[in-house]
């Protein structure tokens, strides 16, 4: 027994290797260099420790923009889109012929490069010279007025933040969402028909427990990836995100290194590390929730 033990630690110990050089160290560090006051990485050298780079990231405007568009991005995405997701799967569920054709196309999203849907997404909402989009063309065949969406008003530039963001992020929760449907036994739904049970109650008796547990872990994953936005937010609004006031926290992390205001590793390691705490502590929430939630 004691071999097989020593033998299942050497099959793991090329794995162990890497994510402590990968992923520990680098997590050791960022949380020493937060506390290191005025650090040159040129010359390694910092005047003091404590906790005023965690006092200036938290009293940054540029950082309180940031914290501000992640969380309207977390809490209008991560619902809509999992809310969307789960009612196209119900009907690709029910749908017996072309199903699988129909689930390619909305996967189609998934496996799209993000910077070139961006970049159809600007071309879609942006105003220019010549043309005021298609988006504005249609809201003036409606009767509307045009609204530069790009360079506009804060409440347009979310709103197409938010458009984008659930149509990146959606095939993939159809795709989980699709297969948990297809795993639930047809013994439950033939019995429920045979009583004359509601297509509802069919719905919230039989569906929802049954695909709680995949549903749950498509709304943690989801505040996660929502937290980590940034690329998308470049596709549409471009690299200097604190002038478009679209910036997100990783964004605000990424600009402390190497953006305009860059060369301050301590400011964006606290702000990573504030970051990883609102993730890590929604997260658990999301956890203890589910938790009793799938519990039958």
């Amino acid at each position: 027994m004691q071999k097989k033990n020593w033998k299942a630690w050497l099959y793991l110990l090329p794995a162990i290797a890497f994510l402590s050089v990968f992923m520990v160290y680098p997590l050791i560090d960022v949380f020493v260099y937060s506390f290191e006051e005025g650090y040159n990485s040129a010359s390694q050298t910092f005047w003091g420790t404590g906790l005023y780079n965690y006092s200036y990231v938290l009293h940054d405007p540029y950082f309180l923009q940031a914290v501000k568009n992640t969380f309207i991005l977390v809490i209008i995405t991560v619902p809509v889109s999992t809310g969307l997701a789960l009612l196209i799967s119900l009907g690709l569920n029910s749908i017996r012929r072309l199903r699988d054709f129909f689930q390619t196309v909305f996967f189609l999203p998934y496996v799209t490069n993000t910077l070139a849907v961006g970049m159809v997404f600007m071309i879609l909402f942006k105003k220019t010279p010549y043309s005021d989009g298609l988006i504005n063309l249609l809201i003036r065949f409606f009767g509307g007025q045009s609204v530069d969406f790009i360079d506009g008003p804060y409440w347009a530039k979310i709103l197409v933040m938010c458009i984008y963001t659930v149509w990146v992020v959606m095939p993939f929760k159809i795709l989980i969402l699709t297969s948990a449907l297809a795993s639930v036994p047809q013994d439950y739904y033939n019995a429920a028909r045979i009583d004359g049970t509601p297509p509802f109650r069919i719905f919230t008796r039989i569906t929802l427990p049954m695909i709680a547990p995949m549903v749950f872990y498509l709304v943690i994953t989801g505040f996660i990836g929502a937290f980590k936005a940034y690329s998308d937010e470049v596709a549409i609004f471009g690299t200097n995100l604190n002038a478009a006031g679209m910036n997100t926290i990783v964004g605000y992390v990424y600009d402390m290194l190497y953006g305009d205001s860059g060369g301050y590793p301590s400011y964006a390691s606290a702000a990573a590390l504030i970051l990883f705490a609102i993730v890590l502590t929604i997260t658990v929430i999301n956890l203890m929730i589910s938790r009793k939630s799938t519990q039958f």
